[in-house]
């Protein structure tokens, strides 16, 4: 075997490994019982390390080496840059921080489920403060490494080359402009508010719909699942997705969003390109790209009236109920209704980039050390009231609402709002492509947005090698909040 080819044998059982590694996360978030929490961290701790050693193996930087100088044609080529990614980020970390880290972040967030149902942060504080305090570490370690700022190390991992300037730079043109849409996008739906959809909805109907809303978008149970978690995700792999959302019998709209949202990355995972399965080249580009197409799915596609027209006569048919609260100009209204909320999973477009760049303040503040464990808090609900003109009554719905943290996962949360500039952009290029898409959303049919997306982004996996280069390919430029801003306008000015 040439040493390119062992290198694709070793990260094929990465690839395995990992895949069995998102399943048992599935399965704890999903059917674990509680008294198995112990047990399945020492199982992913274990995970995690042999995979840390398979990545890290002593003889992994001559492999690279030997790979670089052979034949391979482009995709071969940019496997072994994403190959050499990936060995970077792990062989800056010793093995036993690895395992430290993934102890820790699952026992922490396992112990988050319970505290945020009993709205207790202080269950926590102790949990939180070694996650951070390892993340920290890893942060350090990783900038030292590589010769950038500890929270750029931590940015990369979630998008490759991604930096402060960067997030910093799109944040304050968002955070310079959106307040003002805001105000207008209100004081226009006080003029016709929507009526409020009242009628209660139980689980087994919603569950239904959301069903047949996931296949349309074209996950089948052949290769996928959806079921009910604490906090709405997608894992599994790209043959066995597995899906969650959660559902309200009292708001049973967001809960069909939320499925809608994840069938997006489940579209994204069912169409990286095949013959790269287990292979960094084709795996997902990075998670900014990843947003793009749940926010695509969820808010660009379903939350436009040709897809709302469709979805308020399933409604009617597959839930029994009528009324004017039901009838398509009101469903849409109320889809796209704005208002400054408390939680980030059902926020509108417009207020939604705030809650991200709250976060990103906050995480920031916590692994610099400038901001106290016990101080969370009272910084989150100082800093909803200045961005968003609210305060949380509660720590459930306000820093204890999101599970990233307790799960260890920082310089995740500003791909979110990088995702919806993207998905803007992608979205204004694709309606150019396929023309048809709008009157075949009216039907529910997904058919001509899948296959722009399919050729354009999925099929691309990460053979473009940062998330601007893929912009360029699919859009014609790089990043740019243009087409966001002017969507936003379209769609909630008068």
């Amino acid at each position: 075997m040439t040493a390119y080819q062992r290198l694709e044998a070793r990260f094929a059982r990465l690839s395995h490994l990992g895949g069995a590694e998102a399943v048992l996360h599935w399965d704890s978030a999903v059917i674990m019982p509680a008294g198995g929490a112990e047990a399945r961290s020492e199982q992913l701790a274990a995970l995690a390390v042999v995979r840390h050693e398979l990545l890290t193996a002593p003889d992994m930087a001559e492999l690279l080496e030997a790979a670089a100088a052979e034949a391979l044609d482009d995709w071969q080529q940019a496997n072994l840059r994403q190959m050499r990614r990936r060995w970077r980020h792990a062989s800056a970390l010793p093995a036993d921080l690895v395992e430290a880290r993934s102890r820790c972040n699952n026992a922490c967030e396992l112990l988050w489920r319970q505290a945020r149902k009993d709205d207790d942060f202080a269950r926590l504080t102790a949990s939180l403060t070694e996650v951070v305090a390892l993340a920290r570490q890893a942060a350090d370690i990783k900038g030292e490494a590589f010769g950038c700022a500890p929270y750029d190390a931590l940015l990369d991992q979630y998008e490759s080359g991604l930096t402060v300037d960067a997030v910093d730079r799109s944040f304050t043109v968002l955070q310079d402009r959106l307040p003002g849409l805001i105000d207008a996008a209100i004081t226009c739906q006080e003029r016709q508010p929507p009526l409020v959809v009242a009628e209660p909805v139980d689980t087994a109907r919603q569950a239904a719909l959301a069903q047949e809303l996931v296949a349309a978008v074209g996950l089948s149970s052949r290769h996928g699942r959806l079921d009910i978690s604490h906090h709405p995700f997608t894992g599994g792999v790209p043959d066995d997705v597995r899906l969650t959302t959660r559902y309200d019998d009292a708001d049973p709209i967001s809960s069909l969003m939320a499925a809608l949202h994840e069938a997006g990355h489940a579209m994204y995972e069912r169409g990286l390109p095949p013959q790269w399965r287990n292979q960094p080249v084709g795996r997902a580009m990075g998670m900014a790209v990843h947003e793009s197409q749940s926010l695509i799915v969820e808010m660009q596609a379903c939350r436009s009236q040709a897809f709302v027209d469709f979805l308020a006569g399933r409604m009617r048919a597959l839930w029994d109920v009528s009324g004017p609260a039901w009838e398509a100009d009101n469903v849409g209204r109320t889809v796209r209704r704005v208002s400054r909320s408390l939680i980030r999973v059902d926020a509108d477009e417009l207020t939604y980039p705030l809650h991200v760049i709250l976060r990103y303040r906050l995480e920031r503040a916590l692994l610099s050390g400038e901001l106290a464990v016990t101080d969370l808090p009272g910084a989150w609900r100082d800093g909803m009231r200045d961005l968003l003109g609210i305060e949380p009554p509660d720590d459930r719905d306000g820093c204890l609402q999101d599970v990233h943290w307790y799960g260890g996962d920082f310089g995740y949360f500003p791909t979110y709002t990088l995702g919806a500039i993207a998905a803007a952009q992608i979205m204004a290029k694709a309606r150019v492509g396929a023309p048809e898409m709008d009157d075949a959303l009216s039907r529910g049919d997904f058919g001509p947005l899948i296959g722009w997306l399919a050729q354009n982004i999925h099929a691309r996996g990460s053979f473009p090698d940062c998330l601007d280069a893929l912009l360029i390919e699919a859009t014609g430029q790089p990043l740019s909040e243009q087409d966001y801003l002017r969507h936003l306008v379209d769609r909630y000015s008068d």
